[in-house]
């Protein structure tokens, strides 16, 4: 089994303190491998970006973490946990250890800057020593290695592409040769052609550089192809995990299920597109029981008043995989 690169531990995200506190993301616990890419799907509002910024630290006010840990395991020295950092170390573990693209190239880039002063500076403010001359090169370097002519170093932001500007982005991620990459719906605003071909160039670099991926994104389609892994959040919490493969084939969850009936079908015959029906929970008044029962097809009498544990299901293959529902009761379920 590969070694992990990051444990996430019964985290708890919230925005606001005391009784209008709303929680976000509830009890989550997900492990990150070496080498792998991790997806993470669910509607807007689900807590996939709260996540993401919980474990780098990057939330906005008034986000808060409550409860739980993030253990980061570097290729050399022992584990250590990201929430109990200091300023200093934060500073190095950002960008050095991990990376985050965020959505939306246009506004993450400064548009008044070109792109070289854009990615020397990130080389700049982790190796100072390193001089002028080598942290272009090292720029240009990683414009090539994202399929970006080097000439177009003195472009502005809005002169590129926003193909171009998604992959500077995942360029300045990749500058310091860090061990995880935070992918937080990087292709929402692009076609499909050029989401395929930017999903394609990452994988290709994950193979010859080795990082591991969390991938966040709405579009379930997209992790189908190109994850390892796929966990699936709603209401803030995760109510599946399972191999991309596995979860395409037999999806155990019925959210997880209403979330694949919404794209076509990748290969064979051509099948009705079924959606779910309702919306997404209201996080400050979240549903008792199971959160997704009042959407749920399959609903039955248990489910307005418990809530399900997550757990391996005693299913085939239920080794490799979790499942919320008591559909599917866990033989291990996780204990909180």
């Amino acid at each position: 089994m590969r070694q992990p690169v990051l444990e996430i531990r019964n985290l708890d995200v919230g925005y606001g303190l005391g009784d209008v506190a709303l929680r976000a993301v509830r009890d989550v616990s997900l492990t990150l491998h070496r080498g792998e890419v991790l997806g993470l799907a669910g509607e807007s509002g689900s807590g996939k970006s709260t996540l993401a910024y919980g474990v780098t630290r990057l939330l906005p006010p008034p986000g808060v973490i409550t409860g739980g840990e993030v253990v980061y395991h570097p290729e050399n020295g022992s584990p250590y946990d990201v929430l109990a950092l200091g300023d200093r170390e934060l500073r190095a573990f950002r960008w050095a250890e991990t990376a985050i693209v965020f959505q939306g190239a246009m506004n993450s880039l400064n548009p008044v800057h070109r792109i070289s002063v854009q990615l020397t500076d990130v080389i700049a403010a982790h190796q100072p020593d390193l001089s002028a001359r080598a942290r272009a090169e090292r720029a240009r370097e990683m414009l090539r290695l994202v399929g970006i002519a080097a000439d177009r170093m003195d472009a502005y932001p809005h002169q590129l592409s926003g193909g171009m500007r998604q992959r500077v982005m995942i360029g300045m991620a990749l500058a310091l040769q860090p061990q995880i990459v935070i992918m937080d719906e990087p292709t929402t605003a692009l076609d499909v052609v050029m989401q395929r071909q930017i999903l394609r160039q990452l994988v290709a670099l994950r193979e010859r550089l080795g990082f591991s991926v969390i991938f966040i994104t709405h579009d379930l389609s997209l992790l189908v192809e190109f994850a390892d892994r796929i966990a699936i959040m709603y209401g803030g919490r995760i109510v599946e995990e399972a191999p991309a493969s596995a979860l395409y084939r037999d999806a155990l969850h019925p959210y997880t299920a209403g979330l694949l009936g919404s794209f076509p079908a990748l290969r064979g015959p051509r099948r009705d597109l079924t959606g779910i029906p309702g919306s997404p929970p209201d996080l400050t008044s979240m549903p008792t029981g199971c959160s997704f029962h009042p959407r749920c097809p399959k609903a039955f009498e248990p489910c307005p008043v418990t809530i399900p544990p997550l757990g391996s299901p005693d299913t085939p293959g239920g080794s490799t995989r979790t499942v919320a529902c008591l559909l599917h009761p866990a033989t291990n379920p996780e204990v909180r």
